[in-house]
């Protein structure tokens, strides 16, 4: 009996991790072991322009199994989560009609959360709030419409930095076009879960040394492998700083050496350092937030693959 009848040809499967634990490379050899499709669930990796800098699969790695929803937009572009969350429902059902594997992988845990626990139902914006809101950060600058929040909506701006233009923006256009604060919205009961199951969630989970080591090696190999051209392209849009692709991991300390004002040995440090903690953050979360997902452990970089594909098809044989 093959993989696809075992398994479920139309079977959707989460693969969560941190940065560097070697979410991409598994989910490729699952892939082609049950003949699916991989769609990607990291915020950072939807920008075209960042190939390198966010570890996105390689130009080989896309063509050996099909992935969905990654470099599908620009870093100029406002995106969502729930514009992601649009998407993947429709990558899902194409993989599923197509009698493929969904397997949805990345280190987001907001993008997995409203995937299967649904988010709040906000009611729709008119074009006119959001003109109005767009208008006012043209007119006063991020930390104008701050203050112009601050007047509308108190607690949203107690939430918000004025350095945030795209949720500034956001909030404001929710409290302009419905009268009611966006944290108000975000208290409502969440929509019916949006992922239908069954569904299969598994954590990838290293050592933390391990981690912290691998999170190391892999940003000194970026910077050999055009990190830094990417960095100096991305500066030369002077695009403003609030922008979420602004603060990928690595960009705001090769953006300072880019222009002179540090040397690259200070610069890859503080973005090796920037990088462990957000992986420290993102161990936390999933800890937190999907303590009943399958986590997929593992000693050694050796025998992480060799182990852990048979543990996950073992999983999805058992379990309902």
């Amino acid at each position: 009996m093959d993989h696809e009848r075992r398994y479920g040809m139309d079977s959707t499967i989460l693969i969560a991790g941190p940065t560097a634990s070697g979410k991409s490379s598994l989910a490729i050899q699952l892939a082609q072991a049950l003949d699916g499709i991989i769609i990607n669930a990291d915020s950072m990796q939807v920008y075209s322009e960042l190939r390198v800098l966010t570890a996105r699969p390689s130009i080989q790695d896309e063509a050996t199994v099909p992935h969905r929803l990654y470099g599908i937009t620009s870093v100029a572009a406002p995106f969502s989560v729930g514009r992601w969350l649009e998407l993947v429902q429709t990558e899902i059902s194409n993989a599923h009609e197509a009698g493929q594997s969904a397997i949805i992988v990345g280190g987001t845990g907001l993008y997995f959360q409203v995937l299967t626990e649904g988010m709040a139902e906000i009611p729709h914006i008119s074009e006119s709030a959001r003109q109005t809101a767009r208008a006012k950060l043209s007119a006063l600058g991020p930390a104008g419409l701050h203050a112009a929040l601050m007047a509308r909506d108190p607690v949203m701006a107690g939430r918000l930095k004025p350095t945030d233009p795209q949720r500034l923006v956001r909030a404001y256009e929710v409290i302009e076009g419905t009268g009611v604060s966006l944290a108000t919205w975000q208290q409502q009961s969440a929509t019916t879960a949006t992922l239908p199951p069954p569904w299969h969630g598994f954590v990838l989970n290293r050592p933390r040394e391990q981690l912290y080591r691998r999170c190391d090696e892999r940003l000194a190999d970026m910077l050999d492998r055009g990190a830094l051209a990417e960095v100096a392209e991305l500066a030369a849009l002077d695009l403003d700083p609030g922008l979420p692709a602004m603060k990928a991991l690595g960009v705001p300390e090769l953006i300072r050496y880019s222009h002179g004002e540090i040397g690259r040995a200070e610069a890859l440090a503080a973005a090796q350092q920037a990088t462990r903690r957000y992986a420290k953050r993102q161990m936390t979360w999933f800890r937190n937030k999907m303590c009943s997902w399958i986590t997929v452990n593992s000693q050694d970089s050796e025998s992480f693959y060799g182990k852990n594909i048979p543990f996950i098809l073992q999983n999805l044989l058992t379990r309902p």
